[in-house]
């Protein structure tokens, strides 16, 4: 079957790829839909970001964490989004070096993301079913280290991870960006990333939800219920979002290619999760006004009471 030079990524190159059949309109729509997530999820994290490091009132156990998830999710936006957007519609055209580190970032922030989402569903475990000694157990300095770790080990796990896929890749065309999992790499990343991740944070909110009704007012106070509530709803939307992109990777060999719609759903909860927050807590909303307002800029503007 005869390829004209135009269907090619590289026409000078016989090894070249064609480029995705995708109608114009549906290009462009693509791109711009693409496009509008990827600034919402930077602009909306960009905001939690500031929120939590510049008022002292938020320097808390809980809100560091979601700190951290913040940063994630930003990444998200400033790196997956536009990657993905761009092979839907077009070929890869960074070379296999950039494909390397692009594949390791996405990696990397999959890895974190999930690895957040643990910590937030442990502490607010904590805080609910044992309230009194919350304070004891969950200190900043705990937190800022379990936080370190995460990124620690997903940045360690997302090295082997990659490095096993493009040692094992196949013989493949110019102006693509694959990795190719065998089997058993498959296998242990699903149970590593989601059978397990998953069964802990359904367990962690169960016991939050069964401790919340039986306990009465005086043990645990009626914001960390709601804490626990707003955070249920966070992990239930990225566990929503979290799913397609597994069922697509049980084949055995992930294309981020074929992969890239499971991955885009999944990555739409960082863009979810700044709304949340906008939703459920009155502090992220009046700390948004004094960041659009400028007012963080006035001397003294971190001792601020937005709570």
């Amino acid at each position: 079957m005869e390829v004209h030079d135009e269907e090619l990524c590289f026409p000078q190159l016989n090894t070249s790829c064609r480029k995705p059949a995708v109608p114009w309109l549906t290009a462009v729509f693509l791109q711009f839909l693409v496009s509008f997530i990827c600034v919402l999820t930077v602009t909306l994290n960009l905001l939690v970001i500031i929120s939590v490091s510049h008022f002292r009132q938020l320097h808390k156990t809980t809100n560091f964490l979601l700190l951290s998830l913040a940063i994630s999710d930003f990444l998200v936006g400033l790196v997956f989004f536009p990657g993905a957007g761009s092979r839907l519609t077009s070929c890869w055209f960074l070379g296999e070096i950039m494909c390397l580190l692009y594949t390791y970032i996405v990696s990397l922030i999959i890895c974190a993301s999930v690895v957040n989402i643990v910590l937030i569903s442990a502490d607010r475990y904590v805080a609910i079913c044992y309230p009194l000694h919350y304070h004891r157990r969950i200190t900043v300095a705990r937190i800022r280290l379990c936080i370190s770790l995460c990124w620690i080990y997903s940045a360690c796990y997302s090295t082997l991870f990659v490095k096993n896929g493009f040692s094992r890749k196949k013989a493949s065309c110019h102006g693509e960006c694959l990795l190719f999992i065998d089997f058993n790499s498959t296998v242990l990343d699903l149970i590593l990333f989601f059978i397990t991740p998953v069964t802990a944070i359904i367990v962690l909110y169960s016991s939050c939800v069964c401790s919340g009704r039986f306990s009465g007012s005086t043990t645990v106070g009626k914001s960390e219920l709601k804490a626990a509530r707003t955070l249920g709803i966070l992990v239930i939307v990225f566990l929503i979002c979290f799913c397609p992109f597994y069922c697509a990777a049980l084949g055995g060999d992930v294309s981020f290619n074929t992969s890239a719609a499971a991955l885009c759903l999944f990555c739409i909860s960082s863009c979810l999760n700044p709304l949340i927050y906008t939703i459920f807590y009155p502090w992220f909303r009046k700390a948004i006004k004094h960041i659009v307002t400028l007012k963080i800029f006035q001397p003294g503007s971190s001792k601020a009471n937005i709570m």
